[in-house]
C-alpha cells in the first residue's frame, strides 16, 4: 500500500500509532469497492468485528485471507464440519463458532444474490442509488452508528438470510467501502476520493 505524510490532517478515528491503521486510512476506507470479492471480503471481516474494534480485525486480516482462501465465496460456501474444526483452532483468526458458521453460511447466501441480481456489487449499490453519499463530518461524534440507508441494507439482507449483518455492521461495511464518503471535512482523502468519482464519470 501507498504511504503518505505522517503529518496529514486524518479522520479523528485513525490511531497514528499504528502504521497499518494509517495506510487503511489512507488507500481503502471509503474509496468506492465495484469486486465482488472484495466486498464479500469486507463483509466478512465486518461480520467478524462484531463486538470487538475494527483493529483487531484488520490486524488478523491476511491471517483470515488465507484461511478463507482469499475471500471466494464459492469455496467458502462449499467448507465442511471438518474446516470449521480447522478454522476453530487457528490462532490467526478470531476463533468464535457464531462467526465462522456465519461466514460460510453468508457466502452461500452471496452466491444466491450474486445469481439473482448478476453481481453482488449491482445488489449492495442500489442501497444508495448506484452512487456514493458524500457526508460532511467534522468530528467524531458526527458519526452516526446507522442509518436509514443502513438500516434498509440489513433488513433486506437479513430477510435474505445473512447473519451477524446488523445496521451497524452494515453501516460499517458502507463506510469501508465507498458507498458512503465519511471522511471528515478536513481530512486530505475526501478531497481526493470525491476527485476519483469526477474522473470516473469524465471516462
Amino acid at each position: 500500500m501507498k504511504t503518505h505524510n505522517a503529518n496529514l490532517k486524518r479522520c479523528p478515528w485513525v490511531d497514528l500509532t499504528k502504521p497499518d491503521y494509517i495506510a487503511y486510512h489512507d488507500n481503502e476506507w471509503g474509496v468506492p469497492v465495484h469486486n465482488d470479492r472484495l466486498l464479500f471480503e469486507f463483509l466478512t471481516l465486518e461480520s467478524s468485528q462484531a463486538g470487538l474494534s475494527w483493529y483487531i480485525v484488520l490486524h488478523k486480516r491476511e491471517n483470515y485471507r488465507k484461511a478463507f482462501d482469499q475471500f471466494d465465496p464459492k469455496k467458502v460456501s462449499r467448507y465442511t464440519e471438518r474446516r470449521v474444526t480447522k478454522l476453530l483452532s487457528n490462532p490467526g483468526i478470531i476463533r468464535n463458532r457464531l462467526k465462522v458458521l456465519a461466514a460460510i453460511s453468508n457466502a452461500r447466501k452471496f452466491l444466491e444474490t450474486q445469481k439473482e441480481f448478476g453481481s453482488f456489487n449491482a445488489y449492495v449499490w442500489k442501497f444508495v442509488n448506484g452512487q456514493p453519499i458524500v457526508n460532511r463530518r467534522k468530528t467524531m461524534k458526527d458519526y452516526p452508528v446507522t442509518t436509514p440507508e443502513s438500516d434498509a441494507l440489513s433488513k433486506d439482507l437479513r430477510q435474505r438470510g445473512f447473519t451477524f449483518v446488523g445496521s451497524t455492521i452494515c453501516y460499517a461495511h458502507m463506510q469501508a467501502t465507498g458507498m458512503v464518503n465519511d471522511h471528515t471535512m478536513d481530512c486530505f482523502r475526501r478531497k481526493e476520493i470525491i476527485a476519483g468519482y469526477q474522473k470516473i464519470i469524465k471516462h
